[in-house]
Order: C-alpha cells, then structure tokens, then sequence
C-alpha cells in the first residue's frame, strides 16, 4: 500500500488556462510549489501536442482529466489519443446534464457508458464519474450515486468522489471513500468552510472537513491521486490557495 500523490486540478486556475501562454505560465506555478502531477480540466482551446509538450517542460504529469461527457459520446478516438499524447490513464467528467438526474437517466447513462468504458479498456484507460451534490437524491429509497456504483461493475466505471459535495449532499466522506475502495484512482480533495453566509470552499487544513480520517482512508483504498480542488477562491490568488493545500499535505506526509 504506497500513499496518493497529490495533484493540482487546474479547474482551480481555469481563469489562467484559456490559451498556451496561460497554460505554459500556470504549469510553471504549479510545480513551483511543489505539485508533479495535475488534472488537466478548464483548459481552452489549446493545442493537446503543445499541453503534452508543456507537461514534459516543466516535469508534470497528467494524472486524471475532466472532459465533457458528448465528447466521450462523439469524439471517443479523439479522447483516447489526446490521453496518449498526456501519458494518463484517468479519464473522468465532471458531471452530466440535468436530463440524467433521475431513474431513466441513469438507466440511460449506464447503457451509455458500457462501449465507451469498453473501449478505453482497450486503449489502457479506466473511466471515472465525479459527483456534485445533486446526485444524492433518493430514487425508489436509493441515492442516485448509490444506485449508480451498485449497478455499474468497478472494472466498468471507476469512483472521482469529491469530499467537498459528498459533505453537501449529505453523506459522509470517509465512509464513502471506503465504500469505494478498490475503485477509486482519483480523490477530489476540497475543504468546507462553514461561514455566517453560509458552507464556502476552502484550502485543505482551513475547514470543517476531519482530514486525517479521510485521508488515512484514501490510502487504504489505493488511492492514486489527491487532486486538490478550490471552486470558488473569493478573491483570493488561485495559485496561493493551491500552496496552502499542497503544505497542508506536505505536512500530513503526502508528497
């Protein structure tokens, strides 16, 4: 059993990736703070040899991605190669519309999910869903998450549980990452701050969230990454949010 590494998913910087210059800039922040690997999501239109190249320049690699699901659906041999190109075996969405939040869409997801999931298979890619807090409503006395990872087989369809939203939605952290052990290539990691407005994002280490169990957790699922994750940064520096995660880490002994 070998400790996750941790990661920095750049929809944190989404504002800075829209273009090489930004993409070649903020790859640089990122390993200056000491992060060497990041999920590749929020990024603009750039060129996937020109991101495969910035990668190799600044020492980083792809652990996960975030992509759209009809790209999955319409443009599966266009994803496999910008994967190759990225030299990562993680690929996941960040959600799916709302027409799917329900028993017939999940229905239609699953059977959705099967060729595409097969033929990333082929090419040496596994295929994670990443849930929000929506996907705890209760179908027929069932979440909708739940019923999902009931029904789809782990060599099918892998678990990117964000500890953030699973809070938010009702459920609890640790226990959803041992629920998902042996599934589970890729930790969201994202702190809740409660406030008097109202729960807001927050760096690792400066919420309510009981890290040390979450993480003890993560490592007995075999958990590959922690990819840090702030949605919201509230005027603060993105970068800086992103430092105060990584030592947070750092000092829990997850490089």
């Amino acid at each position: 059993m070998s400790k996750p590494r941790a990661g920095a998913q750049l929809y944190t910087v989404r504002d800075f990736i829209k273009d090489l210059p930004g993409v070649v800039n903020s790859f640089r922040k990122v390993r200056a703070i000491g992060y060497t690997s990041v999920q590749i999501s929020g990024m603009g239109p750039v060129d996937p040899k020109e991101v495969a190249k910035a990668l190799k320049d600044h020492g980083l690699t792809c652990g996960a991605t975030h992509l759209a699901w009809p790209r999955f659906l319409k443009e599966l041999d266009q994803v496999i190669e910008e994967h190759r190109l990225w030299g990562c075996r993680h690929a996941a969405i960040g959600g799916l519309p709302g027409e799917y939040r329900s028993a017939e869409g999940l229905d239609r997801f699953l059977k959705e999910l099967e060729p595409v999931a097969r033929r990333l298979a082929e090419a040496g890619m596994d295929f994670s869903y990443h849930n929000h807090a929506h996907e705890f409503i209760r179908i027929n006395g069932e979440t909708w998450l739940s019923a999902l990872y009931r029904r789809a087989p782990a060599h099918v369809l892998k678990a990117e549980l964000d500890t953030y939203w699973i809070q938010a939605g009702g459920g609890e952290p640790t226990a959803w990452v041992r629920r998902c052990a042996g599934r589970l290539p890729v930790l969201h990691v994202k702190d809740m701050r409660m406030t008097a407005e109202g729960p807001r994002f927050a760096p690792i280490g400066e919420g309510n969230l009981h890290w040390p169990e979450i993480l003890k957790a993560a490592e007995e699922a075999d958990t590959e990454f922690l990819m840090v994750e702030q949605d919201q940064c509230y005027g603060a520096d993105p970068f800086e949010c992103l430092a105060t995660s990584y030592r947070f880490l750092q000092g829990m002994g997850y490089p």
